[in-house]
């Protein structure tokens, strides 16, 4: 493996009031982090220079009527940047690049003297954002009612979608306009026939789009790990999709304690829909392989019976398999 780490002083773009910006390795990827009126942390993302990500808010509501959505400020800002070459356990290719820049955002609640820190790295296919809840007294034990990481989109864009049913992902994909994804969704269910659906205009990760000016935007999630599962929740209105987290019986999101973090949210952005299937963007955000010795682990082909029919499974690379995900790096 070939490794190389450089911290720097400074990476940030300057921008007005109590902004900061951060680009991609090669420059075309760019996020902004801002905190809008009352402490509301906020964030956006461009490519070439043109809108992916309208400013869009961050937060979770946690149980017990407090939140970590608004009253913050902003600690200390800090950047880095990274690159490595990895070899995984298996895949289409021996050696995978994990090249990206970095920005460590510590925020402060003064009212709750809570600590809450939102990492986000920038590569050149897109972009990770993930919590961070360092140990502290004012927040040890919490638990999640809703995680409200918002994705606002910059026009009605071609969507390839299935529900978001919180059981199952047996469904076959929709190609609509987002604005037509109400419209579609009762013909979409009667793909699968059993639904548990949170919303009707709520589809799962990971979400496909093409803009009309051609870009491809694609919305998932990578480490996920002792959290719970991330739909996006569309508001047909203003065009902005919100995070759906899988709740459990309770109807609460996670029960935490920290120190913790969640998952990355995760905007995979190109020109070329075959970038999309190419990107290692998921692969390099999962956590490296915790498995000193590998050599056992042979790749090979299972064919089995299931719902009465014959299925093969080659490879299984999807990182909201938690079993498999120490296997993934």
């Amino acid at each position: 493996m070939k490794k190389w780490f450089l911290a720097v002083l400074v990476l940030l773009s300057p921008l007005p009031g109590n902004a900061e910006g951060l680009s991609s390795p090669s420059g075309t990827v760019s996020v902004n982090f801002e905190l809008a009126e009352g402490g509301v942390p906020t964030y956006d993302v461009a490519y070439e220079g043109r809108p992916v990500i309208k400013p869009s808010r961050l937060g979770l509501e946690l149980k017990g009527g407090s939140n970590l959505m608004d009253g913050f400020e902003v600690v200390r800002t800090s950047t880095s940047t990274f690159d490595e070459t990895w070899q995984p356990v298996w895949g289409e290719v021996s050696h995978i690049r994990n090249h990206y820049n970095e920005m460590l955002v510590e925020l402060r609640q003064p009212r709750t003297e809570r600590v809450m820190n939102i990492r986000f790295r920038v590569y050149d296919d897109g972009m990770g954002l993930r919590y961070e809840f360092p140990q502290q007294k004012k927040l040890v034990y919490f638990t999640l009612k809703e995680e409200h990481t918002q994705f606002a989109m910059t026009g009605d864009h071609t969507a390839w979608w299935i529900p978001g049913d919180l059981e199952t992902q047996e469904y076959e994909y929709t190609e609509s306009k987002l604005s037509e994804i109400r419209s579609r969704y009762p013909e979409a269910l009667r793909s699968y026939g059993a639904p548990a659906t949170f919303s009707p205009t709520g589809v799962q990760t990971s979400l496909q789009m093409k803009t009309d000016d051609g870009l491809y935007i694609n919305l998932h999630e990578a480490a996920l790990v002792d959290y719970a599962c991330m739909h996006l929740n569309l508001n047909d209105t203003t065009l902005v999709f919100e995070s759906w987290l899988n709740p459990d019986a309770d109807g609460s999101k996670g029960h935490l304690q920290t120190p913790c973090h969640s998952p990355w949210r995760t905007v995979m952005v190109c020109d070329d829909a075959r970038d999309v299937l190419a990107s290692k963007l998921i692969l390099n955000l999962n956590e490296p392989c915790k498995l000193d010795d590998t050599s056992w682990i042979k790749p090979t082909k299972y064919v089995g019976v299931w719902g009465g029919g014959v299925w093969s499974l080659v490879r299984i690379q999807s990182p909201r398999l938690v079993k498999m995900k120490e296997l993934s790096r």
